[in-house]
């Protein structure tokens, strides 16, 4: 399942890059997620380091303003023994009129293993999977797609819940404009949950009649059955119109205040991708109970982004994989049996 085509990836090896959700079928889905568990442990030790990329170089590329992400992905490189360069788009020659294959194509010649790429253009990850030998992880792009964001929604949702076959998931919010509700309606589906966008019309994508989901504008209907209830933040830096009457009105019918989230079964997560607008789509002392996980989130991005660099990058996909750690190197800092 595809959700959108923009991105024109049919010309890239998928195997040697990850640009979108669909890029993965359900055995690689949960290899990554049972991978994950391993370098949650690598983030519980003394010493949270693993020498399993050594020598490889990773370049965060990212055009768009991120913190959770290109955060976690430079801890990720770092925790698997990677040297990392990070490009900072505002003080490059981009401002000078490079364009950004020729930017690529510098970097290239440094020396580098894997791009990770965030740009506001839907697509473009996947056009610099043309231009370079490195591996390529798509950080967002546009409205398309973030892939990396639905895995670790998916392995937080997987650690509360079990198997997730079954689980009734709501997304609730500006679908729209939201690359998250895209990779995560694939992800969710691909591991068998049932999935319903909740939002007002003006904040929905034409197209959701051919996708494998149900749509209502009522969120108190969904409310008792969620197993998931998944919140999206207006992105008002993405529209150039008005979508909704306003803020209040928009929280009066589809904020999760307190009294709406005492209509959750006790069991039901409470996440949202950040950053939040507390007040507008989930009310504070919401997003601070125990069953709202959302700095959890954060935490099991670090481990999902490792098990990606690995993968990519560890198992001989790219080039020989690194050196073993040598004898007198401490035990806590020696790979786990699944990453060596």
């Amino acid at each position: 399942m595809t959700l959108t085509s923009e991105a024109g990836t049919a010309a890239v090896d998928t195997s040697r890059h990850l640009l979108a959700v669909s890029d993965l079928d359900r055995s690689q889905i949960d290899e990554l997620l049972d991978l994950t568990d391993t370098f949650v442990e690598v983030g519980q030790r003394n010493i949270p380091k693993v020498p399993a990329l050594r020598g490889r170089t990773v370049v965060s590329l990212f055009f768009e303003d991120s913190t959770r992400t290109r955060l976690s992905f430079d801890t990720a490189a770092k925790r698997l023994s990677a040297d990392t360069m990070s490009f900072a788009v505002s003080a490059s020659s981009v401002n000078k009129g490079e364009s950004v294959r020729d930017t690529i194509e510098t970097i290239e010649a440094m020396g580098i293993d894997a791009v990770i790429v965030r740009h506001r253009s839907s697509g473009v990850p996947a056009q610099i999977a043309r231009w370079t030998n490195a591996a390529v992880v798509n950080a967002g792009d546009g409205w398309h797609q973030h892939p990396t964001q639905a895995l670790l929604d998916a392995y937080t949702a997987r650690s509360h819940l079990g198997d997730l076959e079954g689980r009734h998931v709501a997304i609730v919010g500006d679908v729209k404009h939201s690359r998250v509700a895209r990779s995560n309606i694939e992800m969710f589906v691909a591991l068998g949950a049932r999935v319903t966008l909740v939002a007002p019309p003006t904040l929905l994508p034409p197209e959701t009649g051919a996708w494998p989901i149900e749509v209502t504008h009522d969120i108190d209907h969904v409310l008792p059955s969620l197993d998931v209830c998944y919140l999206l933040r207006m992105q008002r830096e993405r529209m150039d119109e008005a979508l909704v009457p306003s803020i209040r009105e928009y929280v009066a019918r589809y904020g999760l205040t307190a009294r709406r989230a005492e209509k959750l079964q006790d069991h039901a997560l409470i996440m949202h991708p950040g950053p939040m607008n507390r007040g507008v789509e989930i009310a504070s002392e919401v997003a601070d109970r125990p069953t709202a996980v959302i700095t959890e989130q954060v935490a099991n991005g670090v481990a999902v982004r490792m098990a990606v660099l690995f993968l990519l990058l560890g198992s001989g996909r790219h080039r020989a994989d690194p050196e073993p750690a040598t004898d007198h190197e401490p035990e806590s800092v020696t790979a786990p049996e699944a990453a060596t």
